[in-house]
C-alpha cells in the first residue's frame, strides 16, 4: 500500500487526538504501518525548546513534517494530529509530502470547546477560542465534531484516503 499522510488539524480540544488513535487502531487491523504523530507529544520532545510565537510554531510544524516525510520514505503512514495554526506551514507540508497528502480540518463549536476541555487549558485561560488560528482554505475534508461522531468521522476519512 502506498504511505499516506492524514493531517488532522484544529483547535486544542476538538478531537484530533482522538481520531487519530481510533483511525490507527482500525487501520493497523489492514495490517498497514501507521505513525502518530502528536503535536503535544512532539512539543514535549523534540521541540521542547521552542515557545509559542509564530514563527515557533511553524518551526514545530516543519519538524513534524520532516519526521512525517522520513516516515513516508520507510513506507509508513502518517497521522498528524497537531494544532497548526498558519496556513503557511500546513501548505509547506502539502507540498512536501504530496501525493497522498490529506489536510482534514476538525473543529467544533466554541461551546463544545469549552465543555469538553480536556486538558483545562480553556477554564484556565491558557487558550481561548479566539487565539489565532488560520482556518484552512481548501481542506480536504471538514469534519465537526460538534454533530459527528469519532465513528462517522473515520468513516469519511477512510472513504477520502481509501484506506
Amino acid at each position: 500500500m502506498i504511505p499516506v499522510t492524514i493531517w488532522l488539524t484544529g483547535r486544542s480540544g476538538v478531537g484530533k487526538t482522538t481520531i487519530a488513535l481510533e483511525l490507527k487502531r482500525r487501520f493497523q487491523t489492514t495490517s498497514n504501518k501507521i505513525q502518530i504523530l502528536d503535536g503535544d507529544e512532539v512539543r514535549g520532545t523534540i521541540c521542547a525548546g521552542l515557545g509559542f510565537s509564530r514563527a515557533d510554531r511553524i518551526e514545530n510544524n516543519r519538524r513534524i513534517t520532516y519526521m512525517a516525510e522520513l516516515l513516508k520514505r520507510n513506507e509508513i503512514s502518517t497521522i498528524v494530529a497537531a494544532i497548526s495554526p498558519y496556513s503557511e506551514a500546513r501548505d509547506l507540508a502539502r507540498m512536501i509530502l504530496s501525493p497522498h497528502f490529506y489536510e482534514i480540518y476538525v473543529t467544533c463549536t466554541p461551546e463544545t470547546l469549552e465543555q469538553r476541555d480536556p486538558k483545562g487549558l480553556y477554564a484556565k485561560g491558557i487558550v481561548t477560542t479566539t487565539d489565532e488560528y488560520e482556518i484552512p482554505t481548501q481542506p480536504d475534508l471538514i469534519i465537526n465534531t460538534s454533530i459527528c461522531t469519532v465513528n462517522e468521522a473515520i468513516f469519511q476519512i477512510q472513504l477520502l484516503t481509501k484506506i
